[in-house]
């Protein structure tokens, strides 16, 4: 999880291991779910109340809209 205002340039880093933290640990590189605010401070609200959910709940949720756990950013590429 995180927030960010340049979504391309957040998978770039995940993508080079240039990250630091839980992402570049376990080298997560999938897009599998994602939610755009209208502003920064609307985005680290919705975070803050994902982060605070069991990981079921995050599963359930990604599988609600991607049950495949497709890459969502293959289309932009």
């Amino acid at each position: 999880m995180g927030v960010t205002g340049n979504l391309h340039r957040r998978l770039s880093e995940h993508r080079s291991g240039s990250g630091q933290g839980f992402t570049s640990r376990y080298r997560l590189t999938r897009l599998v779910w994602f939610v755009e605010g209208a502003s920064i401070a609307e985005a680290i609200t919705v975070e803050k109340k994902l982060k605070n959910r069991g990981r079921q709940w995050k599963i359930d949720l990604i599988e609600k809209r991607n049950p495949e756990w497709r890459d969502l950013s293959e289309q932009w590429e």
